[in-house]
């Protein structure tokens, strides 16, 4: 498990829940099971995974070097675990281990049991997902969304418990906004989370999807994904009669593309003989929250 100084970055609300180490005189192999707060070795087959996972994707080739390690050395480190209602143990952290363990052919693993109730399981599962960084960005902003919709968090107080700005945390459930299609491709690693998050400037789902193909065929970068969603919102905007290009000068054009990877944020500026406005486009309250704090620093 991650090291004292790594989970203090993410935050001090689960530190009670993390195991630093195994409590002393924890059983041996085959030994009588603590009822508390303790390590032993569990038959493999008592511990069953848990449904509200926040890891949903297991990379094939990495479980298949790790059950080759554990078949030569063992697990070194317990799984945590919690009681369940019909019998043996619920995994709270420590899945992949677990599935890797049952293809090294182990038949006991050591497991380190808490006492936790629903919420602070999945709140312990997700943060030793990201202390690992095992999750993808659409499995990490899934996970926050449920901590806000099932488990009676704000993004606020998510941030505070994985020890993260705010900001990221509005970035991250940003992209749940995205189309299926993209979301897709994120999550097979054809596009990056900067790329979802700059498709989110086109606004309309079909441009965003239509772009996202492009952007897989055509390699964009996401500084060039980024320009091409701002080209197609402004052309939504103005109605489409006109390119973008023919209604602005490259001045106007260059400063919009400034202040929109500055800010994080789709800015557009309408200038007529040096007056005009400034206008930044906000999906949630949370992204108006970020910008208002980018723009109120000192």
């Amino acid at each position: 498990m991650a090291g004292p100084s790594k989970r203090k970055a993410l935050g001090r609300g689960l530190d009670a829940l993390l195991p630093t180490s195994a409590p002393k005189g924890a059983a041996a192999e085959g030994g009588a099971r603590p009822t508390k707060d303790a390590a032993f070795f569990a038959p493999i087959e008592e511990l069953h995974p848990s449904g509200s996972q926040p890891r949903t994707r297991f990379d094939e080739d990495a479980l298949g070097e790790l059950a080759a390690s554990l078949g030569e050395i063992g697990m070194l480190e317990p799984i945590l675990v919690r009681r369940r209602a019909r019998g043996g143990y619920e995994i709270v952290a420590g899945e992949r281990r677990w599935r890797a363990a049952q293809r090294a052919g182990l038949h006991d693993v050591p497991v380190f049991v808490r006492e936790l109730s629903e919420s602070r399981a999945f709140e312990a599962a997700l943060v030793e997902n990201l202390q690992r960084e095992d999750l993808n960005p659409l499995e990490t902003a899934r996970a926050y969304q449920r901590l806000i919709d099932e488990h009676d968090h704000s993004a606020e107080s998510v941030a505070k418990l994985i020890g993260k700005d705010r900001s990221t945390v509005a970035n991250a459930l940003r992209l749940l906004k995205l189309p299926d299609s993209v979301v897709e491709k994120i999550e097979a690693r054809e596009l990056s989370e900067g790329h979802g998050r700059a498709l989110l400037g086109a606004s309309d789902p079909r441009a965003i999807a239509r772009l996202a193909r492009e952007a897989v065929a055509k390699g964009w970068s996401v500084r060039e994904t980024e320009r091409r969603a701002r080209s197609v919102a402004r052309q939504a905007e103005q109605g489409g009669d006109k390119p973008a290009a023919q209604q602005k000068s490259a001045n106007v054009r260059d400063l919009e593309d400034r202040l929109s990877r500055s800010l994080g944020a789709r800015v557009t500026v309408a200038d007529r003989r040096g007056k005009g406005k400034l206008q930044i486009a906000f999906s949630s309250y949370d992204e108006l929250d970020r910008l208002l704090d980018l723009l109120m620093k000192p």
